[in-house]
């Protein structure tokens, strides 16, 4: 049995690519007495194997957590493997508000001691005595109630993109962080006010809202599917939109933009921005905010440290971050004293500025390319990329697309080029392409050739 990833990232994004279809990326969570969490995993990694389906699970005695990337003309089959379980029939499937074929790269289906790190000893209270769901027309309702308090349980990283008008938006790293300082703040109310929470896609607050009760709130409520089943609604039933800016997702996106108000700053200039990156030294890989312009003259960088180092020769590079811990490092890393314009807890409702429309993925997908190899060097201060060719030929004239996480989508009309050292008018299966590049690229990026 195939009880494991075969492919890597890079493997499976170019399969992605030549098939050409659409993918949906969805999410979704069940909370359930799973006697055997190992069996239920290994069953699960199966079939959803078969189905092409990528993404990362969370599986434990108390349910499934799930964000996953699923071909769109295997959506029923995949749903038939979760109704095939008692727990999970008729389970409500979050689909994201913007679509991205590389959301998820790989399968993982992971045995974990809870599927929310919550920090909570479920024995102590009833888990099952959850706040009352509301949809997104009732949620808009109550928060126009005066007695109403309306808190994010979400991470700083993720509320400083964007958040509902008027919530408190906690401080913290992670979700287990948020629960006794809300409890604190908010201990003087627990009578006469109305405690409505949301997250993401609703996991969170299905275990909060339980706590809170616990804790002696009488009035709790919770958005019913989070922020990702709010935006489907509010579009779908057209109706104003309480939540402003985007909202975080915990995969390639980091994230999908449900109103077009900017309420973020670069972390490094302050320009009105609010995409998410890594840094690119991988010693680092500090999340954070980075416009455009900060990009192109830090080299996605988030200091001037980290910007020299990525000019080190590999082995030097890790050498220096050899010994360093950075587990967990993508998502728990949002802060840092050298980002200037960094901002979290109480937070603004005024949008900064209006996103530019960009292009609909679906647009994106249309353009027909085909994968020629794999950038495998970039010298620097020649500002020249080398490249295999893997497959296919390139001639002069031929436009071609560099494409990679850090270097994003890249376009160059081939004027001129080397094939193994020589100037050359074509090139073919195994040989060396050397072009002059007007941006950086990295390593492993993919080069495509881009079809007629």
């Amino acid at each position: 049995m195939q009880l494991y990833n075969t492919l890597s990232a890079e493997e499976r994004a170019e399969l992605i690519d030549q098939a050409g279809k659409q993918r949906l990326t969805l999410s979704f969570y069940a909370y359930a007495k799973i006697p055997d969490p190992k069996a239920f995993r290994d069953q699960l990694f199966l079939q959803w194997n078969k189905l092409d389906a990528l993404g990362r699970t969370y599986v434990a005695h108390e349910g499934i957590n799930a964000q996953m990337s699923v071909p769109a003309e295997n959506m029923e089959a995949f749903r038939e493997t979760l109704e095939a379980y008692d727990f999970m029939k008729g389970i409500r499937l979050n689909v994201a508000v913007e679509q991205d074929n590389h959301s998820f790269l790989k399968l993982t289906v992971k045995v974990r001691d809870k599927i929310v790190a919550d920090g909570l000893n479920d024995e102590t209270f009833d888990v099952t005595n959850i706040g009352v769901h509301l949809k997104a027309k009732e949620f808009n309702e109550i928060l126009e109630n005066p007695d109403t308090i309306v808190v994010d349980f979400r991470n700083h990283y993720e509320s400083e993109i964007g958040h509902f008008k008027g919530a408190i938006t906690p401080d913290v790293e992670t979700f287990r962080e948020s629960l006794p300082i809300i409890n604190e703040q908010l201990k003087d109310f627990k009578e006469d006010k109305n405690l409505v929470m949301y997250c993401t896609g609703g996991i969170r607050c299905e275990k909060a809202s339980a706590y809170f009760k616990h804790q002696g709130f009488k009035n709790v409520y919770q958005l019913e599917g989070g922020i990702i089943n709010y935006a489907k609604q509010v579009k779908e039933e057209g109706l104003e939109s309480k939540f402003i800016g985007k909202n975080f997702v915990f995969d390639h996106r980091l994230g999908e933009r449900i109103t077009d108000d900017i309420v973020a700053q670069c972390h490094q200039c302050g320009k009105p921005c609010d995409n998410h990156t890594n840094c690119a030294n991988e010693g680092c890989h500090l999340l954070f905010i980075q416009c455009d312009d900060c990009k192109a003259a830090m080299e996605n960088c988030c200091s001037e440290e980290c910007q020299q180092t990525i000019h080190l020769p590999m082995d030097e590079q890790i050498k220096l971050r050899r010994g360093i811990m950075n587990g967990n490092k993508i998502f728990r890393k949002g802060k840092s004293d050298k980002l200037k314009f960094k901002h979290s807890g109480e937070l603004s409702d005024i949008p900064l500025a209006t996103a530019i429309k960009e292009t609909p993925i679906r647009e994106k997908i249309k353009v027909k390319k085909m994968l020629l190899g794999k950038v495998s060097h970039f010298y620097v201060k020649a500002q020249v990329g080398l490249f295999v060719m893997d497959n296919g030929e390139l001639n002069s004239g031929d436009t071609i697309l560099i494409s990679g996480p850090t270097t994003g989508n890249e376009t160059i009309t081939i004027s001129e080029m080397q094939v193994n050292g020589t100037q050359a008018e074509a090139a073919s299966l195994g040989d060396k392409v050397t072009i002059a590049l007007p941006f950086r690229v990295r390593l492993s990026d993919k080069v495509f050739k881009i079809l007629d």
